[in-house]
Formats: structure tokens, C-alpha cells, sequence
């Protein structure tokens, strides 16, 4: 499994942005070969981010593009700046 977390220091509206990414990010990334899972998240004081976790390293990168073109045509007016981007192979996984 493989993990992307983005965060967005400066957005002027969060839970706007998480409204947006729901039914359009979230399109796109369900068509996505070896997705698995979107979350979207406040950080507080303007801060936002989202942690998407696909099947393999190959999966998000093939998925990257596409997100970042629809993050920046469709949430221009919420967010100032580029994404802090961490991601990585996950190691460990604690589910219910």
C-alpha cells in the first residue's frame, strides 16, 4: 500500500474545498486503477490537507497528475500556494 498526503498551509475555505474534492476528486480517483481510499482533513487556522491511499507506488503516481490539475482548475479561488506532498510505501496498517 502507498500513501500520499497532501496539505495546504494557506486556504480560505476548508470545509469548501472537502465539498468540492468529494464530488470531484473523488470521481476521478474512483476510476483509478489500484485506488483505494480519499480522506479529506482541517487542520485548523486556515490549514488543510487529504491522505489518499492507493494499492502500489505505481497507482499514485499514474493518479497524481490527474489530481493535481483538477486541484488546481477547481479550487484556485480556496487555496493559495502548492501543496506540501509527503508519501511513501505504508509499513504498518491497523484496521478494525
Amino acid at each position: 500500500m502507498y500513501v500520499v498526503i497532501r496539505k495546504f498551509s494557506n486556504m480560505r475555505s476548508v470545509p469548501e474545498a472537502a465539498r468540492r474534492a468529494e464530488s470531484g476528486i473523488g470521481q476521478i480517483l474512483r476510476q483509478s486503477p489500484g485506488f483505494q481510499s480519499y480522506h479529506v482533513f482541517d487542520c485548523g487556522n486556515g490549514a488543510g490537507g487529504s491522505i489518499t491511499l492507493f494499492d502500489s507506488r505505481e497507482a499514485a503516481l499514474a493518479a497524481n497528475e490527474k489530481a493535481l490539475a483538477w486541484v488546481r482548475a477547481s479550487l484556485a479561488d480556496l487555496i493559495q500556494g502548492e501543496p506540501e506532498i509527503t508519501a511513501g510505501e505504508v509499513l504498518a496498517a491497523v484496521k478494525p
